[in-house]
């Protein structure tokens, strides 16, 4: 298993990386205040996060998960399957 911590791209950081059988799994974390926003998944889709794991030719997994301030506790959580 081959794990990257903030892995830079050319418009950012992936927070975390992993690359496991064949697959890349990308994470984006984000602190909300309460509600999930969905802001975590949709960054990874903003900046194009996988772009940096195309050329592979694996399937990309984009993973957001958004933790509460207040009880620090996972409150949003989404995949998505990058084509």
């Amino acid at each position: 298993m081959d794990i990257r911590l903030e892995d830079i791209t050319n418009h950012g950081r992936i927070d975390m990386a992993v690359l496991f059988n064949g697959e890349v799994l990308l994470f984006e974390f984000k602190v909300v205040e309460l509600a999930p926003q969905g802001r975590a998944l949709q960054q990874i889709k903003d900046k194009g996060y996988a772009d940096k794991y195309r050329a592979r030719g694996e399937p990309i997994h984009l993973i957001g998960v958004e933790f509460s301030r207040d009880s620090r506790n996972v409150v949003g959580f989404e995949v998505e399957t990058a084509g």
